[in-house]
């Protein structure tokens, strides 16, 4: 199992990235412009949106002495600042992931992979 892990008092605790995975999954798509997660297709080059129940896919969780490393993969809405919804997933994601996990981000790295208009 990859995993988080810190030590307390009362033993060891082993968060497994999966999970934080699908946290800052569920984060970042609230984030507004996020249409959603990519998922690319080494094979034919294609990206497609994922479902939430796949949202994983587009999300890469390592450790780097002890801190987090994300990489996203997303989808953006059309005509929206690229800049300034990076910006905001940046901050959302630090916040609550930290927050949630009690373990330090180091980086955090956006991979946008498609855009798209939302109806």
């Amino acid at each position: 199992m990859k995993g988080s892990s810190m030590n307390t008092h009362m033993g060891k605790i082993v968060i497994n990235n999966e999970v934080i995975a699908q946290y800052a999954g569920s984060v970042a798509v609230e984030c507004f412009g996020i249409v959603g997660m990519a998922a690319v297709s080494v094979k034919d080059g294609l990206v497609k949106l994922l479902k939430m129940d796949s949202i994983t896919r587009g999300i890469s969780v390592s450790r780097n002495n002890n801190k987090l490393i994300l990489d996203f993969h997303v989808i953006v809405a059309y005509g929206v600042s690229i800049l300034a919804v990076a910006d905001n997933l940046i901050n959302n994601v630090k916040y609550k992931v930290e927050e949630f996990t009690g373990i330090e981000i180091e980086k955090i790295n956006i991979y946008v992979d498609g855009v798209r208009v939302i109806d």
